[in-house]
């Protein structure tokens, strides 16, 4: 009996682990990620590599799935078919394996877009974890395509990872309905041309691919879209565009040219730095709604055409960090400048229209529209019929560029800070306050509602229409 406790306790002093709390192990990938696009109930593999960088053996408590058997992964462990392992050593210098299975039913019906768990170590009471992502097949995966003529279709999702990029001279179509994820830092680029028609009832979205709640409204999730400047003719109607860093993206300084694009019922929501940021290009735009950016809404730089009609540029961003904002809403300038130590960039403005608009927002300075002109390029710009929330210095008696301007009130939206609703309220200053030569032209609003209802056309992309008393 002695003999064999001795025996127990020298083997035990054999098994020298590093001890140390430091301990960290390396990982061939710090995510496992399967795009695999499945078209049946159907299982991939990859697998992951462990390392022990140190001289002495380490000993791993534990290695397990965090959403265990609630998982849809699964986990071959050095060999053993488990989704949790305890006691796991590696060599000095050595590694093992781990192969990770996914399967989704495509059948399922609150199947996610993007299936997520992670492999968690505990070593010396020290945890790392790998991610683990898998894209449904219920999903088009598009990563890092050159797009030639190409029609997205409403059948499944798309997701978007890295980038989508028309090439010249090639056309993508985008019909009704179709909705457009976007991992991290990814964008749809634009060299060519886009056309995006969806329909009140069938609304084209593009969102980033974090669909837990708590992402419903933070922004910079994606990169956002960018038409270059030479790509001409784009269309936008119906559109969703949320959570972004710039939305859309009109123009470049590098590329010689201009870009064109019609919007029209377009939202256009919560972006990290603009809504719609624009350089010498061409935008018509009615029915827009651009609102809650880190920066601006609107910004018309280097000049350019820019026609806006019953749009609504709100800027009531709030939550996402500590600085109040200082910039406008709307900005307007016939110049770029890029660095203090090289020249402007200057552009003619020929035209910077707005008819039954409302510029609004909550900048700490109270002035939602900032005009910046060079004498040396033409800088020609009108508001007819809007709702402007200026400073009290901010002159507006031009009757050349300002026409029976609502100025310095707020338009009592219904809840632009928590719920995003822009709707006017009962008592909005900007109700049947539009022109109604304007609201003829666009007869129905962002929802399809007829403005022409009542006593007149209400400012803005959204139409209030009062319930009728029984």
């Amino acid at each position: 009996m002695l003999i064999l406790t001795l025996g127990y306790l020298f083997s035990c002093e054999d098994e020298k682990y590093l001890s140390s709390s430091d301990v960290k192990l390396h990982f061939s990938v710090d995510t496992v990620m399967f795009d695999t696009i499945f078209t049946t109930i159907g299982s991939t593999t990859q697998h992951l590599k462990i390392y022990n960088p140190y001289d002495q053996k380490v000993l791993i408590s534990s290695v397990k799935l965090a959403k265990g058997i609630m998982s849809n992964f699964r986990l071959n462990i050095n060999g053993v078919s488990a989704n949790e392992v305890q006691n796991l050593e590696i060599e000095p210098f050595d590694s093992l394996y781990i192969f990770v299975e996914v399967t989704i039913d495509p059948l399922g019906q609150n199947l996610p877009l993007v299936v997520k768990d992670s492999i968690e170590f505990i070593t010396n009471l020290n945890r790392q974890d790998v991610d683990l992502i898998a894209w449904g097949q219920d999903f088009k995966l598009v990563r890092q395509q050159r797009l030639k003529n190409t029609t997205w279709t409403n059948e499944k999702p798309y997701l978007v990872y890295n980038y989508a990029y028309v090439d010249s001279n090639a056309t993508l179509t985008i019909e009704p309905g179709t909705k457009i994820y976007f991992h991290k830092d990814a964008g749809l680029y634009v060299k060519g041309r886009v056309v995006a028609k969806g329909t009140v009832e069938n609304p084209i979205t593009m969102h980033g691919d974090r669909l837990e709640s708590v992402y419903d409204n933070v922004p910079d999730q994606w990169n956002g879209v960018l038409l270059y400047s030479g790509s001409k003719n784009n269309e936008l109607s119906n559109v969703e565009i949320k959570n972004a860093n710039i939305g859309l993206q009109v123009g470049n300084i590098e590329n010689e040219g201009f870009a064109t694009v019609k919007l029209s019922n377009t939202k256009i929501q919560n972006m990290a730095y603009a809504g719609i940021f624009a350089m010498k290009s061409e935008i018509v735009a009615e029915n827009c709604l651009i609102t809650n950016c880190g920066f601006y809404a609107v910004a018309l730089l280097v000049g350019g055409s820019y026609e806006f009609n019953h749009s609504t540029i709100a800027n009531y961003w709030g939550g996402y960090g500590m600085k109040a904002r200082t910039t406008p809403s709307l900005q307007i300038q016939n110049y770029l400048i890029i660095s203090k130590d090289k020249p402007a960039y200057v552009g003619d403005l020929s035209k910077a229209d707005f008819g039954n608009c409302i510029i609004a927002g909550n900048a700490i300075n109270g002035n939602e529209l900032l005009l910046g002109q060079r004498p040396d390029a033409l800088f020609n710009y009108k508001f007819d019929r809007c709702l402007l929330q200026v400073a009290d210095t901010f002159k507006t008696t031009n009757a050349e560029h300002y026409i029976n301007i609502i100025r310095g009130v707020d338009p009592k939206f219904v809840d632009p800070y928590k719920k995003y609703v822009f709707e006017l309220d009962t008592l909005s200053p900007a109700k049947d306050a539009g022109k109604l030569a304007i609201g003829r032209l666009i007869p129905s609003d962002l929802k399809g509602r007829d403005r022409l209802l009542d006593k007149g056309p209400d400012l803005g992309a959204l139409e209030r229409q009062e319930k009728k008393a029984k």
